[in-house]
């Protein structure tokens, strides 16, 4: 059976739908839920969710890309895959208040798994678009991507900070999101003048629920704990590491330096000088907060050998997954071709996904 449109998925005519960006994180790795600051920008990759109500009392998933159903009913079990985050967005909406009837939910991305892009909080920003659509909920924006983190932390089993979710429902194409995580302050600020991003995957999959991100995070807070702080945001005086085990002392040392950044590249509108902030976070985060993976180290370090490119780091979590470089204005297909050669010749397979 066809079941490439929501129609022959489900048998019915779909009666609302609704998109929501990938994004690519620039600056601001792993210190979205130390309460510091990020600077992502949303990419041309959507994901698309069309919803109807359900005919059976029960929600019913298709995932058009993936070919797989999936099925939950209100305050049931927690389904499998990617139906656990729509079961847990459901969720959330019935305990904010919200009156929906059961669905039926379509699913169709351009956003790749695993590759660091957030494919998750797209799917989750699209489905409560779609929700909000279908039954005129009073949801805004803001409140939409909080309801995403929480559905994702609460159900899927990832404890992930607000960052991706408010990328894929606040930002754009042409502008960086900054935003301070513990305030929810944001503002779009401009890319540097004469640049443009690229997007390479390294052919590496990352899966988060499975992948030591938890650990990391679990890492920071006993940090924090030992420092007698809320959070890493709140360190002032750096010697403090000194009286963290080693290994937590390198991994808020990565947060504090990350930060810096983030706020340095908000006053550095050189393409040259945000280039150089970004190879600095890399390092950062292969060394001190060790997220990186050969594949990514080698695909960064190609890019940067590039004289078109300013900067490269990987983006996302790590453990795989892609990697973003900030380069010339109208050079990055020419550059991310060149460099997905260079990786081929080092026994890799990588994928050009900005610009495509």
């Amino acid at each position: 059976m066809d079941e490439t449109s929501f129609e022959n998925a489900f048998g019915f005519a779909v009666q609302a739908a609704a998109s929501a960006p990938g994004r690519v994180n620039l600056l601001g790795e792993h210190t979205d839920y130390n309460d510091g600051f990020v600077l992502p920008i949303a990419i041309p990759l959507e994901t698309r969710v069309e919803v109807a109500h359900s005919h059976d009392g029960l929600n019913h998933y298709y995932a058009s890309e993936l070919k797989e159903r999936a099925w939950s009913e209100a305050g049931g079990a927690v389904p499998s895959g990617f139906a656990a985050y729509l079961h847990g967005c459901l969720a959330l909406l019935r305990v904010s208040g919200y009156h929906c009837d059961p669905v039926c939910a379509r699913v169709s991305s351009r956003v790749p798994m695993g590759s660091g892009l957030s494919s998750s909080a797209a799917l989750e920003v699209a489905f409560l678009r779609a929700m909000r659509t279908l039954f005129g909920l009073d949801l805004d924006d803001l409140s939409l991507a909080l309801m995403a983190q929480q559905a994702e932390v609460r159900y899927a089993g990832v404890n992930c900070g607000i960052m991706d979710q408010m990328a894929s429902s606040l930002a754009d194409t042409t502008h960086m999101l900054f935003l301070d995580t513990r305030s929810l302050e944001r503002k779009l600020v401009p890319l540097p003048r004469d640049s443009e991003l690229l997007v390479l995957d390294s052919g590496v999959p990352r899966r988060l629920g499975e992948s030591r991100y938890n650990l990391r995070r679990q890492e920071c807070e006993e940090a924090a704990r030992l420092l007698g702080l809320a959070s890493l945001r709140d360190l002032d005086d750096p010697t403090e590491l000194s009286r963290l085990p080693q290994e937590l002392a390198r991994r808020a040392r990565h947060v504090i330096k990350e930060n810096e950044r983030v706020l340095q590249a908000l006053v550095a509108p050189h393409a040259c000088g945000f280039g150089e902030l970004m190879n600095e976070s890399h390092r950062s985060l292969r060394d001190d907060f060790e997220v990186s993976t050969p594949e990514l180290d080698l695909l960064v370090s190609l890019l940067q050998q590039q004289v078109e490119v300013f900067g490269a780091r990987l983006t996302g979590a790590g453990f795989g997954g892609a990697c973003v470089a900030l380069v010339r204005a109208g050079s990055a297909r020419t550059v991310g071709e060149r460099v997905l050669a260079l990786y081929r010749e080092q026994g890799q397979q990588g994928t050009l996904l900005v610009p495509q």
